[in-house]
């Protein structure tokens, strides 16, 4: 304790702020032991580039450029601060279509020596991003509304999307294994309040996937992104949070800061979320050495659980005193 496994720079990602060192810097000050290091895996078509990316000029080709970019320093900053914190480098999916995931294939071997772990996420539901603005979201779940020419009845639009935006994820599961499920429900960022069992095909949906990701030893990210987008809880909520409970998940913790301010962000709040939630155990992704080892991962990381009480480490005294300075 305490770690994180989720986070970006502005250095290497257009809507974050910062370098990638001063994030770093910023982990080390407020006493991160491991802290991991996922910039977006690159996007393959124009269509796909964010608007802050196309007024920076930035194009697939650059895109892929600025990836190993991130892979080159993120190393030299894993080498440079080890005696003081330890780093992890990684990567963020993307799933837009299935060339995607065909590219990140070819990046994974291309660098299997230097992508220690993926953290997987879904950001679109049929090529629209959903965690862009209300708007966009609302485009994306027009694409699921019945139509007037409709002979039978159909189900839910909203169990539609969420259908298929699980569907997507479990492709993802299946494929690439990740270590890190990345921000779970974020198919409910703008209806926080949505529950998933009120949508049985999205349900069934989102159990099949829990169970595979727990089979295979995955870590469930506690995302603090969701309390400083207006939520009362992280990602997962209460509802999801327990079901991966009842499936035999492990949990684990990202801060998914978006530059050296986000660092630690919310992790207080996060820590009183998860002693609601009466959560006895989390776990942290480390590199295999001599002594307990629970589960080796394909990419080499493991899989450790944190000894004790783990709200009763000094880390989270520290950060309640930053809070409040």
């Amino acid at each position: 304790m305490p770690f994180s496994h989720h986070s970006h720079s502005g250095q290497f990602c257009k809507h974050a702020k910062g370098t990638l060192e001063e994030v770093v810097l910023a982990a080390i000050k407020q006493g991160f032991r491991v802290y991991g290091l996922t910039e977006h895996a690159p996007r393959y078509s124009l269509d796909h580039l964010y608007p802050e990316e196309l007024e920076a000029g930035l194009s697939p080709v650059s895109l892929m450029k600025q990836f190993t970019d991130f892979l080159d320093e993120a190393h030299r900053l894993k080498s440079a601060y080890a005696s003081q914190i330890t780093l992890l480098v990684g990567l963020e999916t993307e799933y837009i279509t299935e060339d995607d995931l065909d590219m990140l294939s070819s990046i994974l071997l291309e660098q299997s020596n230097r992508i220690e772990y993926i953290v997987g996420s879904v950001h679109h539901v049929h090529e629209i991003p959903i965690d862009f603005d209300r708007a966009t979201f609302d485009d994306a779940l027009r694409r699921f509304a019945p139509t007037a020419e409709a002979d039978t009845p159909r189900a839910s639009h909203m169990d539609q999307f969420l259908s298929a935006y699980f569907d997507a994820q479990y492709t993802l599961l299946k494929r690439f294994r990740p270590e890190i499920i990345g921000h779970l429900d974020l198919c409910r960022l703008y209806n926080p309040g949505l529950r998933f069992a009120e949508y049985p095909n999205a349900y069934n949906r989102l159990e099949r996937n829990i169970s595979f990701a727990a089979s295979y030893g995955a870590l469930f990210e506690f995302n603090a992104a969701a309390l400083r987008k207006g939520w009362d809880t992280c990602y997962p909520g209460r509802d999801v949070a327990e079901l991966i409970h009842a499936l035999g998940g492990r949990f684990t913790l990202s801060d998914d800061s978006h530059g050296p301010q986000g660092v630690g962000e919310k992790y207080p709040e996060m820590r009183d979320y998860l002693r609601g939630l009466r959560v006895s155990e989390i776990w942290f992704l480390s590199r295999p050495a001599d002594g307990y080892v629970d589960h080796v991962f394909e990419r080499g990381l493991a899989a450790t659980c944190v000894g004790g009480e783990w709200w009763d480490d000094r880390f989270w005294e520290c950060q309640s005193q930053t809070v409040q300075h």
